[in-house]
C-alpha cells in the first residue's frame, strides 16, 4: 500500500484482510457528550446532537458515512418525500428506466449493495415463487440450494449470500469447479477486482462453465464505477450489484442490481414490502427515487473534469507538505474500477519527525478540524506515512488538510523510550477469562507463557483457538489475539487490564464490534 499500502485501486476484500490498518477507523473515535437541546436542522445538524463531522480524505468507507450525495439527489429525496405512491408501480418503472441509462435488461434499487447480493440470492434460489420464498433460509426440499464461489472471491461481504441458507461450494481448480457445478447450484458468486481476472479460475473460464450449464453469475462489484455498457454483463455475468453510497454518489442506504430481468424481477418479488425473507431489507420511495437520480447525473457527469479537479487538489495538498524538509509525497494514478480516485501518498522519516503514519492519522482524527486519511505504511527504509483519497473531499478541503499535516510535520518531536517495570507477578499457567459484552457473557481461556515482560500462548474462544501475544509492564497487562475466518471475517481482541496474584481485570477493545469489560482468574487445578 503506499504504493500498495494507500493505493485506492486496492479492492474491498484487500482492504478487510488488513484488520490492523482498518481498526483505526472503528478505534479513534473519542467518547461522544451529547449536547443540550436537541437535534438543530441547518449546518451544525450533527454538532448539535454533541457529533463532529468530518472531512473526508480516506474513502468511501461506510464507517465513516460513506460519500455525500449528490444535490441532485438530495433534491430528488426531498421531493419524492412529499407524495404517495404505490411501490410495486415505482420500482417497476425505475427497472425501465435503470434499463434505458445502464443498458442492462433491468435495474433495480437495493437497501444497499449488501441487500442486492441477498435479493439477487434468493432470485436464483426460489425465482419469485412464493411457496419457496416464505420458507428462506430454510431451503429444505429446494431445487437450487448451492452457491459456488471460487476461492478468491471469498470474502467478509459473501455473508450476504449466505444468508439466504445456501450451501457454499468452494473451489479453486477448474476440476473442482466443474464438480460443484451441479442439479442444485443456484448461482456462482465473484467479486469483482484483480484477483478475479488471473489464475485457472479467472472470470471468463468461471462464465463459460457456468453459461454451460445455464447457471447465473452474480458480480459483486460495490466499489468499482459503473461502467456503461456494463463491463461485467458484457462478459458474461447475468447479474451485477453495486452500492448506491460510494463514487455514483447517491444515498448510502442505497445499492443497485443490473442485469437479466427476469432474475431482477423476481428478486424485487423477494424483497420488501413483499413479506418474507427480504421484508428486512426495505428500501423507501425517497432512497429509490434518489439513486435514481443519482445514476441519471453519473450518465451526465464529466468524469474526465472530475479527474482533473482531484488531481488538482492533491497537487496542492503535495505541494504543502513536501516544503517541509524531509517529507516526500507522490500521485498514484490507478486504472482498476474499483474506488477509482487518484491517492497522494505522504512520506517521512519516523525517528526524525518523532511520528508514525499512525499517529498522525490520530491527530488529525481527533484535531479540529477533524480529518480522517489513510494510516500506516512505508516508503523505504524507516519511512512512515499516509494516504490521502481525493474524491470524497470537497472544495476547499485541500487547503484544509495540507495546513494541516504541515503544521503537524513542521513540529518535529523527540520519543521517549518506553521503559518497561519489573513484573509485578507471573502470568504463566491456565487462565479463565469471563467477557461480558454489551448484552451477553462468555468464558474463554487464555494459556499464557511469561518471558521476562513479554507473554506469548494461545486464546480459546467459543469457537477457535489462536496465537496470542502481549506484555506486562508492573501490573499492567496488554495482551492481543486474532484470526480470520475463511470467508474474512476478521476478530481481533486486545485484553488491556491490571493484574494481582491470581486475577486480571480490564476493558477489552473488539476493533469494528467495540468494547467489553474482563476478568481473569487463575485456573485451579484440581489435586488428585
Amino acid at each position: 500500500m503506499f504504493g500498495k499500502l494507500f493505493s485506492s485501486s486496492v479492492n474491498r476484500r484487500e482492504l478487510f484482510s488488513r484488520s490492523a490498518l482498518l481498526s483505526f477507523l472503528w478505534n479513534s473515535a473519542p467518547a461522544v457528550r451529547a449536547a443540550s437541546g436537541g437535534l438543530q436542522v441547518g449546518k451544525t445538524i450533527y454538532e448539535s446532537i454533541g457529533v463532529r463531522p468530518l472531512i473526508n480524505a480516506r474513502g468511501t468507507f461506510t464507517i465513516i458515512s460513506g460519500s455525500l450525495m449528490l444535490p441532485e439527489a438530495r433534491a430528488a429525496m426531498a421531493a419524492a418525500s412529499e407524495h404517495y405512491v404505490h411501490i410495486d408501480e415505482l420500482m417497476d418503472a425505475i427497472g425501465a428506466r435503470l434499463a434505458e441509462l445502464t443498458k442492462a435488461e433491468w435495474g433495480m434499487i437495493t437497501s444497499g449493495c449488501s441487500a442486492a447480493l441477498t435479493h439477487a440470492t434468493t432470485a436464483c434460489v426460489a425465482g419469485g415463487n412464493p411457496d419457496l420464498h416464505v420458507r428462506i433460509p430454510d431451503l429444505t426440499g429446494f431445487e437450487k440450494s448451492e452457491v459456488i464461489i471460487p476461492t478468491h472471491s471469498r470474502n467478509v461481504y459473501d455473508a450476504a449470500v449466505r444468508s439466504v441458507g445456501v450451501r457454499v461450494l468452494e473451489a479453486s481448480t477448474v476440476d473442482e469447479f466443474e464438480a460443484a457445478l451441479g442439479p442444485k447450484t443456484a448461482m456462482v458468486y465473484i467479486l469483482a477486482g484483480p484477483q478475479a481476472e488471473t489464475g485457472p479460475l479467472a472470470f471468463p473460464v468461471v462464465a463459460k462453465l457456468a453459461a454451460q450449464r445455464r447457471v447465473p453469475v452474480l458480480v459483486d462489484a460495490a466499489a468499482e464505477t459503473l461502467t456503461i455498457p456494463n463491463v461485467h454483463l458484457e462478459r458474461g455475468a447475468s447479474l451485477v450489484a453495486y452500492s448506491g453510497g460510494k463514487c455514483i454518489r447517491g444515498p448510502q442506504t442505497a445499492g443497485l442490481l443490473l442485469g437479466r430481468k427476469d432474475l431482477v424481477r423476481a428478486a424485487w418479488v423477494e424483497s420488501a414490502p413483499h413479506h418474507g425473507f427480504g421484508r428486512a431489507m426495505k428500501v423507501g420511495k425517497e432512497e429509490a427515487v434518489a439513486m435514481l437520480m443519482a445514476v441519471e447525473m453519473w450518465v451526465k457527469r464529466d468524469h474526465k473534469a472530475e479527474w482533473q479537479t482531484w488531481m488538482a487538489w492533491l497537487n496542492d495538498i503535495r505541494e504543502r507538505v513536501t516544503a517541509v524538509p524531509g517529507v516526500t509525497a507522490a500521485i498514484a494514478e490507478p486504472t482498476e474500477l474499483s474506488n477509482h480516485t487518484p491517492t497522494l501518498n505522504i512520506h517521512w522519516d519516523a525517528e526524525k519527525f518523532g511520528y508514525t503514519g499512525t499517529e498522525v492519522a490520530d491527530l488529525l482524527f481527533r484535531g479540529e478540524p477533524r480529518i480522517a486519511v489513510a494510516p500506516g505504511g512505508r516508503g523505504g527504509q524507516g519511512q512512515t506515512g499516509i494516504g490521502i483519497t481525493a474524491y470524497m473531499m470537497m472544495p476547499g478541503d485541500d487547503r484544509v488538510v495540507g495546513e494541516r499535516i504541515t503544521s503537524i510535520l513542521k513540529s518535529p518531536r523527540a520519543r521517549t523510550p518506553e521503559k518497561a517495570l519489573a513484573p509485578a507477578g507471573d502470568l504463566n499457567g491456565r487462565w479463565d477469562v469471563r467477557i461480558e459484552y454489551a448484552a451477553g457473557s462468555a468464558t474463554h481461556h487464555l494459556y499464557l507463557k511469561q518471558n521476562g515482560n513479554r507473554v506469548e500462548g494461545t486464546h480459546q474462544g467459543n469457537f477457535v483457538i489462536r496465537d496470542l501475544t502481549g506484555r506486562i509492564s508492573g501490573d499492567d497487562v496488554t495482551l492481543h489475539s486474532s484470526y480470520s475466518e475463511r470467508h474474512g471475517d476478521s476478530l481481533n481482541y486486545r485484553f488491556k487490564g491490571k493484574m494481582t496474584a491470581n486475577n486480571m481485570t480490564g476493558t477489552l477493545d473488539m476493533g469494528e464490534y467495540l468494547g467489553a469489560k474482563w476478568t481473569a482468574t487463575r485456573h485451579a487445578y484440581r489435586e488428585d
